[in-house]
């Protein structure tokens, strides 16, 4: 998904989302877990509101994200607050870089827009290649639960004053995937301009995703209800997983 139409309303839209507190969970499991990251990569970064918060807390961090609209919106961000954060575009599963990163985190269920397993794969292998021995990949995904029971084939509006929002869902119970359907109404001169966006997400069991990973070259350390140190819930929504880079590249 470039998330080209999206990127335009996506900050608006995840008002709700508390980046301060997400950025010191963040620095909580890298404190647990004995990470202290030199060089932090921000996969799937988005409009760069989390980045930003990580580099105000001391990180020597960057972003990543395959869409130009949102990067463009996180140079201004930064731009805005003096300070000097590089973003890349590049996609999650062709990710390459020029050296090695300490840590890696990827967050509101970003991971979850990779199309099947393979591409899921394929990104734990890209973050594998230039991830340092003893570093850590912190990400968040969707639950099958969420999958089922919340999005489902279910419909959301969203009524702010810059969009009329309206979200469609269909379930695929041999997947546990979502296809998700946005149409955005824009008030225009007194009149609605009318953009559309689709895409897929996916869910999938908490041992094949350790899995992956392990086949990846990580041991996973800790699954957590999100944004939590709990055990996950069976009606949880959202896990985020920590997991160490082990041996030498």
């Amino acid at each position: 998904m470039a998330y080209g139409v999206f990127a335009a309303f996506y900050d608006g839209l995840t008002r709700n989302v508390d980046y301060r507190q997400k950025a010191d969970y963040i620095c909580e499991i890298f404190d647990k877990f004995g990470c202290e990251p030199e060089t932090v990569l921000d996969l799937a970064c988005g409009t760069g509101t989390l980045t930003i918060e990580l580099k105000k807390r001391g990180y020597d961090i960057f972003g990543a994200d395959a869409s130009a609209d949102m990067l463009t919106m996180a140079q201004e961000k930064a731009y805005d607050e003096q300070l000097d954060i590089m973003f890349i575009r590049q996609k999650m599963q062709s990710l390459e870089l020029w050296g090695e990163i300490d840590a890696c985190v990827c967050t509101l269920d970003s991971l979850s827009h990779l199309q099947g397993e393979r591409e899921l794969r394929t990104a734990f292998e890209r973050v594998s290649r230039y991830m340092s021995a003893g570093g850590l990949f912190v990400f968040d995904v969707n639950t099958p639960y969420k999958h089922r029971e919340v999005l489902g084939n279910n419909t959301f509006v969203y009524d702010t004053d810059e969009v009329y929002l309206v979200w469609q869902n269909t379930f695929r119970e041999s997947d546990c995937s979502v296809k998700i359907e946005l149409d955005f109404f824009e008030p225009v001169g007194g009149k609605y301009i009318r953009e559309s966006e689709s895409f897929r997400e996916f869910a999938y069991p908490t041992e094949d995703i350790k899995k992956m990973l392990s086949d990846c070259g990580f041991e996973t350390l800790a699954v957590y209800d999100d944004t939590t140190f709990c055990q996950p819930r069976e009606d949880s929504q959202r896990l985020t997983v920590a997991a160490r880079k082990l041996g030498s590249r």
